[in-house]
């Protein structure tokens, strides 16, 4: 004859809800860890899959042009290690109130009047 623990009992006593919350927490490892390990974020994406951000010569506007294309005119690459990633990031704030000449050298927007 087997003996029986209190735990045993309990575990009776409460219809294997253990084991029910159990299966819930596991079930969840999955999504967790493909938040942790994808690297998603909460933030919007400069640009989709596909494309990579240019800034507009001159000014704080920007576009987005698809991988392989050069950018379009009046548009230039951002310059190497300042590139805006999610919207409202370090630099995409950075470049709302800096843009690049036509040489490509970064410059001070003017203050917005209205501010």
């Amino acid at each position: 004859m087997r003996r029986t623990s209190r735990r045993d009992h309990a575990v009776r006593r409460s219809g294997g809800r253990r084991t029910g919350r159990i299966t819930v927490g596991l079930a969840l490892v999955p999504v967790t860890l493909a938040v942790l390990t994808t690297g998603c974020s909460l933030q919007d994406a400069t640009c989709g899959g596909g494309e990579y951000p240019v800034l507009a010569v001159g000014s704080s506007g920007g576009a987005c042009t698809p991988n392989g294309e050069e950018p379009p005119k009046g548009y230039a690459r951002y310059p190497k290690g300042k590139v805006p990633e999610h919207v409202g990031d370090k630099w995409d704030q950075y470049w709302e109130t800096h843009s690049v000449d036509e040489n490509g050298r970064i410059i001070d927007l003017p203050a917005d009047p209205g501010e």
